[in-house]
């Protein structure tokens, strides 16, 4: 019988990449969705027909016991979050609901749905595995670099914060009840799939608009901050090993390499042969309150336990990500030109 797999968060970038490489690694997928949400229009589009999706809402204990039970699956991937960093000093006591309590809610769904108690000990087999995506965003103003598995946490935002209480309560559901549970307190991974809002797609985006004539400069705000950039499909592809060990422990992933937002810019720029200098425009108002200067990763565990390594350079990724925008500006162009005239 094929493993069963429950990913939260199924129609954003990182659940749409899970849902493709479980899938690919003969698994049945259910995906969590909330309310009228409608799969079919999403990121998982092409694979709904091979998906299965139940209701269900972080911020609602009930409906994820009901899921866990319902499912019975062999894996849980926690990847629904809030994830727009900015977003979080606007709504913090909701980034928090969601960031940070959806994780309890979602263990204690495993917890109870397993029978688990502190007297207990889990079954040897039959044992539900619990994913939680940690973020880089809980090392903040670093005390490191770069930083590994026991790099002092010192968020810089409520997301950080939240994703740090997530963390540290998955941490304690492995102590406590003995549930199988990991993070993976993973770095910046981008994709053709990622928001709109988020820096490199608003670069990506932008640079196709410019390139057709259609938007004549880019607003940015801090362009010396600096990641550790990598590509999303290679990440999930980390976050299925780390289910798979003998014992679960938590591991840091990225490629190990720090590019800035002006090297973004200037990738993004190249790549369709304009100078970035001509289009972009710096903005006060886009600088985070509180700016998480330098990020870097030491993923030295996950190579050497999980075989991890990254396949997608950032140059590569940065040019994945503006050929994909081109190519759907493109289309969208000659579709409003076709509407136009009537041609169609």
């Amino acid at each position: 019988m094929s493993r069963r797999a429950l990913i939260t968060g199924i129609t954003g970038q990182d659940g749409s990449y899970m849902a493709e490489h479980l899938l690919s690694q003969g698994y049945q997928v259910w995906g969590l969705i909330r309310g009228q949400a409608n799969p079919r229009k999403s990121r998982v589009s092409k694979l709904a027909a091979d998906l299965n999706f139940v209701n269900g809402d972080l911020l609602d204990q009930a409906s994820l016991v009901s899921a866990v039970d319902k499912i019975q699956p062999d894996e849980v991937y926690n990847l629904g979050a809030i994830s727009f960093v900015p977003m979080s000093w606007e709504q913090a006591e909701l980034v928090t609901e969601v960031n940070g309590m959806g994780v309890l809610r979602m263990l204690e769904a495993i917890r109870m749905v397993s029978g688990l108690s502190i007297s207990s000990r889990p079954p040897a087999s039959g044992q539900i595995r619990f994913y939680q995506a940690s973020s880089s965003e809980m090392f903040g103003k670093v005390m490191e670099t770069p930083q590994c598995e026991t790099t002092t946490f010192h968020p810089r935002s409520p997301y950080g914060v939240a994703k740090a209480y997530g963390h540290y309560i998955t941490r304690n559901y492995r102590e406590s009840f003995g549930v199988y549970g990991v993070s993976g307190m993973l770095f910046n991974h981008e994709s053709p799939r990622r928001g709109a809002e988020f820096v490199t797609r608003k670069i990506s985006l932008a640079v196709a608009q410019i390139k057709l004539g259609l938007q004549e400069k880019l607003h940015l705000g801090n362009l010396d901050a600096v990641r550790d950039w990598g590509f999303a499909g290679d990440y999930v592809r980390a976050m299925h090993l780390m289910l798979q060990q003998d014992v679960a422990d938590d591991y840091v992933v990225g490629t190990g390499q720090m590019n800035s937002v002006r090297d973004a810019v200037r990738i993004a720029f190249e790549c369709v042969g304009l100078n970035w200098e001509d289009h972009v425009v710096i903005d006060p108002k886009l600088v985070r309150p509180a700016e998480v200067e330098t990020l870097c990763a030491d993923s030295g565990l996950a190579r050497k336990v999980l075989g991890w390594e990254p396949t997608v350079t950032f140059d590569e990724l940065m040019r994945m990500m503006v050929e994909a925008d081109l190519q759907q500006a493109t289309r969208e162009r000659q579709f409003d030109d076709l509407s136009l005239t009537g041609a169609w």
